[in-house]
């Protein structure tokens, strides 16, 4: 099975109150990311958002009103292009703001998720062994706290773990230059 990393940016975390997400990355190879940025859903209205996850993350509420994709459109792209895969995310939240973005799109979730540390389990690798892999990524030039990023992070450690096969098919129907173009475009 194809394993794809997922991430997610939100309104706030769980612990400050009530949170959606607002941007959602994938990547396979630890090279290409997509990413969208959700639209909050009416059914969100008086959900918590922070400064400090604002802080954190950099996109602004009038960014994501603006810019935002409407959920059912974001659930309907994310479940075309991971169709087959399971979602591998470094954090069980994850798991919270997929259900969450599926539940407003009054979608079932077709995706398969499952926590990092459950690969890591199954891998049976030694602590030192996932802290080099750890190390040899972090030392690749990863943006922080954006969600296609974190993905791509997420994506190229599962690669150096060996967890993550060769895909059979591109997650991406556009090249690498046109996706670094895009995003250097956005940023």
């Amino acid at each position: 099975m194809r394993l794809i990393a997922i991430d997610f940016e939100a309104s706030c975390l769980p612990r400050h109150g009530r949170s959606y997400p607002i941007e959602i990355g994938i990547s396979e190879d630890g090279d290409t990311s997509r990413s969208w940025l959700i639209r909050p859903h009416p059914h969100w209205s008086g959900w918590t958002w922070t400064k400090e996850a604002e802080r954190i993350h950099g996109l602004s509420q009038a960014r994501v009103w603006c810019d935002g994709l409407p959920v059912g459109q974001v659930a309907a792209e994310l479940a075309e292009a991971l169709d087959g895969a399971a979602l591998i995310a470094d954090s069980p939240i994850d798991g919270y703001w997929l259900e969450t973005l599926f539940e407003a799109a009054a979608r079932p979730c077709p995706i398969p998720f499952r926590p990092l540390r459950e690969i890591l389990d199954e891998l049976g690798l030694a602590s030192d062994t996932i802290l080099a892999a750890q190390a040899r990524v972090d030392a690749r030039p990863f943006g922080k706290h954006r969600a296609g990023e974190d993905a791509r992070w997420l994506a190229a450690l599962l690669w150096e773990l060996g967890a993550s096969p060769a895909p059979d098919r591109p997650l991406f129907a556009w090249s690498n230059d046109q996706v670094r173009r895009e995003m250097n475009e956005a940023a």
